[in-house]
């Protein structure tokens, strides 16, 4: 079988990029480092080792570890809300835009899988004004999923008895892909984008 045929990020990806501004390297190392070894576990010799500095060059930018966990957290929330609205806004009705918003988020996850993985599984270790924030952007997510779920409803295309529980389910097939996924899987973004937009269709009992 092929292998992915999209690298990660260079978000994540090149921690010495000499050509980053300082900020970036950082939260690339940081993603990094978060991803890898989780929030508790990093320090901020690893994020200052990883972006090419001193333990001291972390402080100029950022006043603590938690300000670059929500620096990561609230940049890849937008992102991910970003490309949710952009997907579904290229379907034409309800079972084109769940494809579609399936299909990219899940590829998001993929491509971005070090991002991914912070942002969907270390954002409780956040203050509690910073998680506030981070959380009605998540919020905004599942509102995105749940319009699109209850306009299918109204016209007969899906058959859900709670939109609620149901993008729920959907969503959390899609944040998953950050805790499994590997560069070694020999499965490239679009191949895993498709099975889970499939598996929303059946969810949901499109075509039934």
């Amino acid at each position: 079988m092929p292998q992915p045929t999209t690298s990660p990020s260079p978000t994540v990806a090149r921690t010495s990029d000499p050509d980053a501004s300082t900020v970036e390297r950082l939260l690339q190392a940081a993603a990094h480092a978060f991803a890898d070894k989780g929030f508790h576990a990093t320090t901020t010799r690893d994020i200052a080792s990883g972006a090419g500095l001193s333990p001291a060059g972390v402080y100029v930018h950022f006043g603590s570890k938690e300000e670059l966990l929500f620096a990561l957290s609230r940049s890849g929330h937008e992102s991910a809300l970003r490309l949710m609205r952009s997907a579904i806004a290229e379907g034409s009705d309800p079972t084109q835009q769940l494809v579609h918003v399936m299909a990219r988020f899940t590829e998001w996850h993929v491509e971005q899988y070090q991002v991914a993985r912070v942002v969907q599984y270390e954002h409780h270790h956040l203050t509690p004004d910073h998680h506030a924030e981070v959380l009605a952007l998540r919020k905004e997510m599942d509102s995105l999923v749940r319009d699109v779920l209850d306009r299918g409803v109204a016209d007969g295309t899906f058959s859900v008895d709670d939109s609620a529980d149901t993008a729920l389910a959907l969503l959390s097939i899609v944040v998953d892909v950050a805790r499994w996924y590997s560069p070694t899987i020999r499965r490239t973004p679009s191949q895993i984008g498709a099975t889970n937009a499939a598996l929303a269709l059946r969810l949901v009992g499109a075509g039934h």
